[in-house]
């Protein structure tokens, strides 16, 4: 219902204006137009609520009720707001709620069914086609296994990237690799002792064979004094662009990269590598415009940026360190070079307008502090937003870091393969339970569905600011907030509709109408899918679709357990299928933002 929101925030501003508001007072009421109406905070209130009218009795110090009594009068002198509105009612001392007529209602349900994005209007800017967004996420390290850490950033990421293009935007899916740095020098140089006669060797090494290099190599480099010389050396080598170093970095890249390739694909996810490496050429740069703009200092030897507002525990001024004593570049150099392109026009840069950056919450500071720096170097221009998106950790029931009995890290290859296995065994006593026989095709795709699924849902359905706790049990029950309990709604709606054919005719049908109370709670429900991804566009929180589509489930179930849809006269059959029709609709294309995949059966 964005478009009707839109519309009636408009005609009631233009009352206002026009009826109370009095030209010493316009500047006061810029301030408060943003929240001049409201969802209704309880359905027995209507749809919205305005109230207003407590604020401008305070800057006109008069009663409330009484200016709510004027304004509604005005209001409904409005004939666009009477063809809008079924009742204004002034409650309490003052709140005005507003209910919108019904046949509003039931045209938007129609226009949804037909419409691709199910009612969700493309961005209100006549642009949005030219207005990139980069959506930097996922983002794991050469040489070391995807975790659990990788997986939040992962499915969040995605998700977000995947509303943005429902809403019209070019959508840019980045995923900053770790592939440059100085522990590249020790890989290549433990790499080279190893396979010195003939690098390709390393074709037959494994992502886990790298993690036991890449802890072989630094054990080397903290105890062989020799070792480290050489390692120390590699690196210039590597950064001047000698052949051989470069061609062991690119081995070892390619080989964790197949390991990547397999996690995204297991996952859906579509995303554009560009590594560190890429913004190397730009390191140098980007000393000379801070030194130029005199916001980089010299302290203890290292070229550093003093941050405003952001202090150690002494109270001082805490230091962005750009370039380090003994020459190197760091983190912070290289997010800074990646920023300055994102911004950049094309063809030397991407020509962004805003950029998400969804990494963990511990980075916090340290975007904090480079997004500062960008934004006193003039690299962010006006126009443009910029944005970090932290998550908490994933914990295990016992509220500690998820880990396995032996300490490590669990391997988020092992996590997904252990979620599938049991969505597997969920669905076999099933089918035993119910003497129902499957194809193992339908097994192995049902179970996959429902074991990926449940994983994304658990954790997108978490205030991602949070840390929160990670249980198979629930998160593959058919019961509560999870993604089988979606799917199995979904699955009922599915099984309606086919036997029940919807065609364009019948959704167009004049004799379509509504009387039972679920129904018209189901159609609220509905409407209000549009204004749940404008509000994520926002505020980046996809919870918050997890939150409606449970909602929408326990609605539609309800509506389904108490109401008859097929053993009804024709017109009323119509009209409920038609809501079927819609909630269907609505369902796919969530779980489709969320990354989850659809059944028709489960």
């Amino acid at each position: 219902m964005q478009v009707i929101y839109q519309e009636l925030t408009k005609r009631f501003e233009e009352t206002l204006l026009e009826s109370l508001i009095k030209n010493e007072k316009k500047e006061e009421f810029e301030n408060i137009r943003k929240n001049l109406i409201n969802q209704a905070s309880k359905e027995e209130f209507g749809d919205y609520q305005c109230n207003i009218c407590l604020v401008l009795s305070k800057i006109y110090k008069r009663n409330p009720r009484e200016i709510a009594i004027e304004f509604v009068q005005k209001l409904k002198e409005n004939k666009e707001i009477s063809n809008l509105c079924e009742a204004l009612e002034i409650a309490g001392p003052g709140f005005i709620n507003i209910k919108l007529k019904n046949n509003l209602l039931i045209a938007k349900i129609k226009s949804n069914i037909k419409c691709p994005r199910a009612g969700v209007p493309l961005s209100n800017n006549n642009s949005h086609s030219q207005k990139k967004v980069i959506v930097d996420f996922s983002s794991p390290n050469i040489a070391k296994e995807m975790h659990v850490g990788h997986l939040r950033s992962t499915i969040i990421g995605d998700s977000i990237a995947k509303i943005f293009e429902l809403r019209g935007y070019t959508v840019l899916r980045l995923n900053h690799v770790g592939d440059w740095g100085t522990q590249f020098g020790m890989l290549i140089t433990q790499l080279k002792d190893l396979y010195s006669s003939d690098l390709r060797e390393i074709d037959k090494i494994t992502i886990s064979d790298l993690v036991e290099f890449y802890k072989a190599s630094k054990k080397r480099f903290d105890n062989e004094t020799e070792f480290k010389k050489r390692s120390r050396e590699e690196v210039v080598k590597l950064q001047s662009g000698d052949k051989k170093s470069i061609k062991a970095w690119k081995l070892l890249c390619n080989q964790s990269r197949k390991e990547f390739d397999e996690i995204y694909k297991i996952l859906n996810i579509k995303i554009k590598e560009r590594g560190e490496s890429f913004y190397n050429p730009f390191l140098k740069s980007i000393i000379e415009d801070l030194t130029f703009k005199k916001i980089l200092v010299e302290d203890q030897g290292a070229k550093c940026v003093f941050l405003h507002g952001m202090t150690n525990k002494e109270g001082n001024p805490l230091p962005l360190i750009i370039k380090k004593k003994d020459g190197g570049f760091n983190y912070a150099t290289t997010d800074l070079a990646a920023l300055r392109y994102r911004f950049r026009k094309e063809p030397h840069g991407d020509n962004a307008t805003r950029i998400i950056y969804v990494t963990d919450h511990g980075q916090s500071n340290h975007f904090a502090g480079v997004f500062q720096v960008a934004k006193r170097a003039n690299w962010i221009p006006e126009d443009c937003e910029v944005n970090h998106v932290p998550f908490g950790l994933v914990q295990g029931i016992d509220g500690k870091k998820l880990k396995t009995r032996e300490g490590d890290i669990i391997k988020l290859k092992d996590l997904l393969s252990e979620s599938i296995k049991r969505a597997k065994e969920d669905l076999l006593k099933r089918l035993e339970k119910e003497s129902r026989f499957e194809t193992e095709e339908f097994i192995l795709n049902t179970s996959k569905v429902i074991g990926i699924g449940a994983v994304k849902y658990a954790d997108l359905s978490q205030n991602r600011i949070t840390n929160y706790q990670f249980s198979f049990e629930k998160m593959l029950s058919l019961n509560g907030n999870t993604a089988p309990y979606l799917l199995y709604t979904l699955v009922r709606i599915s099984g309606i509709n086919r036997k029940n054919n919807m065609n364009e005719d019948a959704v167009n049908s004049e004799s379509i109408a509504y009387s039972h109370d679920l129904e018209w709670k189901l159609i609220r429900k509905l409407l209000k899918f549009d204004e749940v991804i404008v509000s994520i566009e926002k505020d980046l929180m996809p919870n918050r679709l997890c939150n409606y589509l449970f909602e929408l489930c326990q609605s539609f179930n309800r509506f389904y357990d108490q109401v008859s849809i097929l053993k009804v006269e024709m017109n009323t059959k119509i009209s409920r299928l038609t809501l079927c029709a819609l909630t269907e609709k609505t369902l796919k294309l969530s779980l489709e933002l969320l990354g989850i995949d659809s059944l028709e059966r489960m």
